[in-house]
């Protein structure tokens, strides 16, 4: 187990035993805005060396991915699991997009394990956040709904995930001569930060498990299955783009994740209506901590399996 993954176990156990633990709600808030710079500082230099004319079709695979989950989720949700129209298309909207955390830990995964991947992944990650909104509000969308469109895209497009990725991205790439002055900060310290974010994700998770109670089998059994039906999607497409074994499963990571950042904010403009509490307990309290624990090495198998 990756040294990292043993905050988020102390986290919950913290919570768990009711220790006087306190994070600050804006060190957290920080941490965040850290991982979302330093992953696309990173991607950006990457981009600048290997970017080439074959991230194209990469990326239309990588848009078609985001679009086929939320697809697969909804009916299953809307038809076995019965539940209403908006909540199943809010719930299967948040799995068709990423978790920046998820993935964070997917990556400090590989390091450890000295599995190489494709650096300039954070391109995909900025193309996986939209498709998925996009089809949730289809899904939800009834004869004569109205949308506020304008406030939608700027929730869509100007979320802090969005921004402060794309932003990363692009300084990184038109500064990848000069990112020794600032790689202290932002990749030496990366594990250490995700650390204590972890830390703070485990404590979270532990206070949602009364939520649990109140779900029924199917809720349980959903906010497992579908990781695993996304990552072992993720792996395949990861397969067909040529992408090396640790690329294929980044994009099965991506694929088995679900976002509690910038789709829940889209998601409460497009879909009023919906239960967003409950999709933000799939996402926080049952897909990622079973993707921290289980998940990842789970689709890192998946890889090998089929690359084998």
């Amino acid at each position: 187990m990756d040294i990292t993954i043993a905050f988020f176990i102390l986290g919950a156990l913290a919570t768990l035993v009711k220790a006087n633990v306190q994070f600050p709600k804006a060190l957290y808030q920080s941490l965040t805005l850290f991982l979302l710079i330093a992953i696309g500082l990173k991607g950006g230099v990457a981009l600048a060396e290997y970017g080439s004319p074959k991230l194209l079709p990469q990326s239309g695979l990588v848009i078609l991915l985001g679009l086929m989950i939320p697809i697969i989720a909804f009916p299953i949700l809307r038809f076995i699991g019965q539940l209403n129209r908006e909540d199943s298309a809010s719930i299967a909207a948040h799995y068709g997009s990423v978790s920046i955390g998820t993935y964070a830990v997917a990556l400090a995964f590989l390091e450890t394990q000295n599995i190489a991947y494709e650096a300039y992944f954070p391109l995909f990650v900025v193309l996986l956040e939209v498709p998925a909104i996009a089809i949730g509000i289809a899904l939800a969308k009834k004869t004569g709904d109205k949308v506020k469109w304008k406030v939608l895209l700027h929730e869509v497009f100007c979320n802090q995930s969005m921004v402060l990725l794309v932003g990363a991205l692009f300084i990184g790439y038109w500064g990848a001569d000069q990112i020794g002055s600032i790689k202290p900060l932002f990749i030496d310290l990366f594990r250490g930060v995700l650390a204590l974010f972890l830390l703070e994700m485990g404590m979270v998770a532990a206070s949602r498990i009364k939520d649990l109670k109140q779900m029924g089998n199917f809720m349980l059994a959903f906010g497992v299955a579908m990781p695993l039906i996304g990552g072992l999607l993720g792996c395949f497409f990861g397969i067909l783009m040529g992408l090396s074994s640790g690329g294929a499963t980044l994009l099965a990571v991506l694929g088995g994740s679900a976002s509690y950042i910038a789709v829940p904010a889209a998601m409460r403009v497009a879909i009023p209506n919906a239960n967003h509490s409950l999709s933000i307990t799939y996402s926080l309290a049952i897909t990622f901590p079973f993707n921290v624990l289980v998940g990842i090495p789970t689709y890192a198998l998946f890889t090998h399996w089929l690359t084998n």
